[in-house]
């Protein structure tokens, strides 16, 4: 009977102790948010310049260009932001865009972002977006493929005033794939 008497009272201290840190916990009552089901990525693909910068009437150009593109995305937890970026690599110019985008979802699988940023430009040559230091904007969209780390990603760089010799704003086309790491 005593034996009894020690577990019972033991079990019931063990259930006070419990119920006391259950009820110490903080309770949120903060709304939940859908947000898509993947984060931070790295990828690679290709980029394609839409535009070219004319100089001297036409006679000259500064052709349209293409590129790898190597590409990266960082989510921040708990907002709509991320910070991206996109390296135009294997032409003559090498061409360094991070930005700063607000996300929305549109599924557990895919978001749309607006990123805006800079175009940073390294040789004489144009790359997909241009020659020069420019201001630039990022329209995109990711798609995380079903059961699997592997990210679709597609979207455009707007480069305002990116041409040396012609000015103008520089358009290009990025695409590839990425392996989610977070």
């Amino acid at each position: 009977m005593r034996y009894l008497y020690h577990v019972g009272f033991g079990l019931s201290a063990i259930a006070g102790a419990s119920l006391a840190a259950i009820v110490s916990l903080p309770v949120s009552s903060s709304p939940v948010h859908a947000q898509a089901a993947y984060g931070s990525y790295v990828g690679i693909g290709f980029s394609g310049g839409l535009t070219e910068g004319d100089t001297n009437g036409g006679a000259d150009s500064e052709d349209r260009k293409s590129a790898a593109v190597f590409s990266t995305r960082y989510k921040i937890l708990e907002v709509p932001i991320s910070l991206r970026t996109q390296t135009l690599l294997f032409n003559p110019t090498t061409a360094f865009v991070p930005t700063v985008s607000y996300d929305f979802p549109l599924s557990w699988q895919s978001d749309a972002y607006i990123g805006v940023g800079y175009s940073f430009s390294k040789g004489e040559s144009p790359s997909p977006v241009g020659n020069k230091n420019a201001f630039a904007i990022q329209p995109g969209i990711d798609f995380a493929l079903p059961d699997s780390n592997l990210v679709l990603f597609g979207n455009a760089i707007i480069a305002f005033d990116a041409y040396r010799e012609a000015g103008g704003a520089a358009v290009s086309l990025q695409g590839g794939v990425g392996l989610n790491f977070r």
